[in-house]
């Protein structure tokens, strides 16, 4: 039996219109928020953007791509349990699985922990852009090593920071400061963004990965944008500066991205339709790369 088979609810929610032809995209959620410390809420993440999804426009001109014409395939979600290295097991291993058949794949969250497990699966040599207005570098919290607040640290002391690419931190505490100095981790800052220097930074910083890893917190967008977060950050970027970062990646090849933190608990709608927004757009860009 697959991992696939074992671990996933097989309860999709995204409508697809097609599904005799090849998908384009593999998408699952991880209903997992145990770690949350501030406004817990995330584990109903997945199915909230999933309605979002199937309620918004998805035809996107700007790529030449219908995505009302593809197969989008959703495997439903994982297992649900409040135990961290359980679900980190079950990611890391569906992953792997999942990842072999090239196809481009995209995780709904949940809270961001599960990033440790899911990029890891993916070859050392693949580049990590995250979104997110924290550095999560803690080296604890809540008296734990496996926490949202520390999911990236895991990440460096296992792989390295050779690889990894962070965007839009704008809270942090001074021992994250200075992890994120002594690794020599590489930035792009709230600030920078704000200055309009985003998408070109991006660019040239991921320009010698032939393959990407996008994660994406939402709480990196200030809460007018994105109100529906675990951990809203005031003073933040906008939802068009954050699209347009991810519009600037649209000649790579991102294999998998995921999309974290949303709180439907505390949203008005909005939080969700930018989190669908990123997916169809993230889906659309390599669709058309391929095309």
């Amino acid at each position: 039996m697959s991992y696939k088979d074992l671990y996933l609810t097989k309860s999709p929610h995204i409508i697809s219109p097609d599904d005799t032809t090849d998908p384009i995209a593999t998408i699952f959620g991880i209903p997992f928020d145990s770690t949350h410390s501030y406004k817990p809420g995330c584990r109903f993440g997945p199915d909230a953007i999933r309605d979002a999804f199937n309620n918004i426009e998805i035809f996107q001109p700007e790529f030449g791509v219908d995505l009302e014409l593809a197969n989008i395939q959703d495997l439903g979600n994982l297992k649900h349990t409040v135990v961290a290295t359980e679900m980190l097991s079950m990611v890391e291993k569906t992953t792997a699985e999942l990842q072999k058949n090239s196809r481009q794949l995209i995780i709904l969250g949940g809270e961001h922990l599960l990033t440790l497990g899911s990029y890891m699966s993916y070859p050392k040599n693949t580049g990590y852009v995250v979104f997110d207005a924290h550095y999560d570098l803690r080296d604890e919290y809540a008296d734990i090593k496996l926490s949202h607040a520390a999911y990236l640290r895991r990440i460096v002391e296992k792989r390295g920071a050779d690889n990894i690419i962070h965007v839009g931190a704008r809270a942090f505490v001074s021992e994250e400061l200075a992890f994120l100095k002594e690794h020599n981790i590489k930035t792009i800052s709230d600030k920078e963004v704000r200055d309009g220097d985003g998408p070109k930074l991006l660019g040239e910083m991921t320009s010698n990965f032939d393959n990407l890893y996008v994660s994406i917190d939402l709480d990196v967008l200030d809460p007018a944008f994105a109100p529906g977060v675990g951990n809203p950050e005031a003073v933040g970027i906008t939802s068009r500066e954050l699209y347009d970062m991810i519009t600037s990646l649209q000649d790579r090849n991102i294999s998998a991205a995921d999309i974290v933190e949303l709180n439907p608990s505390f949203d008005n709608g909005s939080t969700a339709s930018f989190a669908a927004k990123m997916i169809s757009t993230i889906i659309a860009m390599n669709n058309a790369k391929q095309s």
